[in-house]
This record gives structure tokens, sequence and C-alpha cells, in this order.
């Protein structure tokens, strides 16, 4: 037996020592053309381009290769060289993120072939400077997808015809005047995504298009007014600091929506101000599924909203609040079948919703599963509405509270025995403390 198993032994080690002395198999070669071009397109054209040495099938292929995605190249000679040995009839991407400065000439240069190799998406950022855009770009008739960072300006004259672009994408770009980006959207016919990272460069922001079903606004860091008239949305998201005027068409076929605004202006509390913002926010009732609301204004501007409230949100399934509890109450009083309930208190001075609701809410007694309270403090106010909250949830299966960030060990020890103390309306409910959460 023993010598037998001496044998096999040697035989094993013999049969290993020759696997790893086999020559390796060149797989990756050995593919079609096409396949290892798709391969190559996911990569950044530097990257393709050293394949060219692996061996000579590899050589050239990186030529034949539609996507040209130049990554902080600094010198522009390459760049120059590498397009003019590329031979693909057309351009899927162009992507050129550059962090040195180029002229206006090189720019138009790069993007005139670009546009003559019927470039389907085109993406330009510059780190450096704001770099002129050619007027070559607005009349490309193939572009599908266009992103634009740190670019400018967008025209209000001229040819503007972009007759299949569906995607695009603005962020920090300069415009002639606020009616530049309005003149950019009228000449997009089958736009359907939108998304604008103003930084200031827009005071007044006006959208208005029948096609958009994705719209992303972002002027938290510059623009005071905004303008939307777009029917067909489906996905809406707004962030708006130190709002002065929001005023939206109807938005009848809206699914989700992230909605923040923010204005702590003291001075201005005014009823006008107010029902400006309740008539956008009565826009946003035909939500089906999933509301994200922050209302972070000072308390006369909620006095104001709470007061003239009247909006109902038949639809909404789930809704993440972050705002006073006064409006949490109205919320609740009038979202007859929600789920899901995501709460974080804004507060300005009142704590708590100084009164509960009147009649406790139909959601309350038949549809909210799911309750997620964050940034909870031992307070009084507080606790009485969790208490409220836990005893009229008639089919609630979690409720999960986070305490506050500067809430200490004793503090949470307190909330613990106090809460875990309080009736439940539903025998099933379940109550989780977690850690703080931004």
């Amino acid at each position: 037996m023993e010598l037998a198993e001496q044998l096999s032994t040697k035989r094993r080690r013999k049969r290993s020592h020759m696997e790893q002395n086999k020559p390796s198999i060149d797989r990756l070669s050995s593919l079609p053309d096409s396949v290892r071009r798709r391969i190559l397109s996911f990569l950044p054209t530097k990257l393709s381009v050293r394949t060219s040495i692996l061996a000579r099938r590899w050589r050239y292929l990186w030529s034949y290769v539609p996507n040209l995605i130049f990554v902080n190249w600094e010198n522009q000679e390459i760049i120059n060289r590498v397009m003019l040995l590329n031979k693909s009839q057309s351009i899927h991407t162009f992507a050129l993120y550059h962090n040195i400065e180029c002229s206006a000439y090189q720019l138009e240069t790069w993007v005139t072939f670009a546009i003559t190799r019927r470039v389907r998406r085109l993406d330009l950022y510059f780190q450096s400077q704001f770099a002129s855009l050619p007027r070559c770009l607005f009349t490309c008739k193939t572009l599908v997808c266009l992103r634009l960072e740190n670019c400018g300006h967008i025209p209000t004259s001229g040819a503007v015809c972009l007759p299949r672009l569906e995607k695009l994408y603005l962020t920090y770009v300069l415009y002639e005047a606020d009616e530049s980006l309005q003149y950019l959207i009228s000449g997009c016919p089958v736009l359907e995504e939108l998304e604008i990272d103003s930084c200031g460069a827009i005071a007044h922001c006006k959208v208005s298009s029948p096609t958009i079903k994705r719209l992303v606004i972002d002027l938290r860091w510059g623009g005071n007014r905004l303008d939307i008239n777009t029917p067909a949305v489906r996905y809406l998201e707004i962030h708006f600091t130190l709002l002065e005027h929001i005023k939206s068409g109807p938005l009848d076929s809206l699914v989700e929506a992230e909605i923040r605004l923010r204005n702590d202006d003291m001075e201005q509390h005014d009823y006008l101000y107010s029902r400006s913002v309740l008539e956008f926010i009565g826009r946003l009732c035909g939500v089906s599924k999933c509301l994200f609301l922050e209302l972070a204004f000072s308390t006369k501007i909620v006095d104001s909203l709470v007061s003239c409230w009247t909006l109902r949100f038949r639809n909404l399934i789930e809704l993440e609040l972050k705002a006073d509890y006064r409006v949490l109450s109205r919320m609740l009083e009038n979202a007859d079948n929600l789920e899901i309930l995501i709460f974080t208190e804004f507060c300005d001075e009142i704590k708590g919703w100084t009164k509960p609701p009147q009649q406790v809410p139909k959601c309350l007694l038949s549809h909210l599963r799911i309750v997620k309270l964050f940034d909870i403090e031992d307070e009084k106010p507080v606790l009485e509405i969790i208490r409220y909250l836990l005893r009229n949830s008639k089919v609630l299966n979690r409720m999960e509270i986070a305490y506050g960030e500067l809430v200490d060990y004793e503090e949470k020890l307190d909330m613990v025995q106090k809460i875990s103390l309080f009736q439940r309306g539903s025998a099933a409910c379940e109550v989780a403390f977690v850690a703080f959460r931004l």
C-alpha cells in the first residue's frame, strides 16, 4: 500500500509540474476583432492605445474603436494625432476631460471632428477654464446625449437644432442671458432628460418642454426664481436656496419627486410668497409613488403655509419629509394611502405640532406600515408625537427611531424606557432604536 501511495504522489507531482510549465494560452487574442473592439470601447483611449504593444493582432485595433475618451491628456498634439489615426466611420462617444487650457480654435477642431463622424454622445469637461463652445455644436444632427461642465456660453441667438438630443446635462455652464437656457431647450424637440446645476450663472430659470420626462434642477448656489412647464415629467428633482418665486404648470404624469426648498429669510413671510409655494406643492399632489419634500422655512412662513393648507395627496405611497411637525400633521391628514413615512424635523422655533390632528388620519388606521423618525431628541413634544403615532397606527409593522446627534447615553436610555411603555395600536409593531443618520 505504501509503495502504491508513493507512486501516486509522484504522478501527481509530475502532472502538476507539466501543467505549470505548459505555455499559457492567450484566449483574449483569440476572440473575434468585433468582440475585442467592444472590450476596448469601455477603456479610456490612453489605455486602449497601449494595447497595441500586446501582439500583432492588437497593433491597430484601437484605431477602430468608436469611443474616444480623453482623460487629462496634457499633450494636445497627441490628441490630434490619435484623432487622425482613428478609422471608425462613426463615433459613439467623444469625451474630453481636460485639466489644461486650450484655445477656442483647438476645441472647435475637436468638436468638429466628432460631429463629422456622426457622434452620438459628447462630454466636455474643463477643470481650469470656462471653455468657449463652438457654434457647430448646437446644430449637430446626430447627438443623442450632451454633457457640458465648466463651459460657455449658451447663446440667445443663432441656430439651435438638435433634432435627436434626448439627454442634456448642464453643470456650471455660462449663459449669455437668463433666456439662453430656454432658447437651447426649444431647439431639442425630443428631449427627455434634463439636468441643470447653475452655480449662480442664471437668476431666473425657465424650463418649458412637452417631452421632458426626467428633470433635475439644482439652484442651491445661485438663482432665486423658477418657472417650469413640463407636463410629461415623471421624475422631478429640485434643489432651491433663497427661493423668491417658484411656479409650475400641470404635473399630471409625475411618479416620483424630490423637492428641497430653503428660505429662512425672516423678512420674507408675506401671504403671497407662501401662497406661491403652496400652489407649487399643490402641483405635486398627483405623485403616485414616492415624494421627498424638504421645506426649510422660517416659523412665520410655515404658519402661513399651514393655515392655508388644503392639499390632498390621494395616490402617495411613500413620503420622506423634512419640515416642521405641523407640516407632518397636515400631510398625514391628507395622504390617505400612505404606507411608508420617513421624517426629519426642521424647526425654527416651535417644537411639536402644538395639537394633534382633530381626527385620526385614515392612513394610520389602514395603510401606514413603516415609520422612520430621524434626529429625535428626548423632548416632551416630540415624545408625544411618537406616542400618538404608536397608539393610532393600527397596521404598523415597524417604527425606527434614530437619536439626534447630540443625544448622550443617559438621554438615549431614558428615551428607550419611555417609548417602550407607550401603548401600541398594532400588536405586530416593532420599535427599533438606531444611531444618528445625516
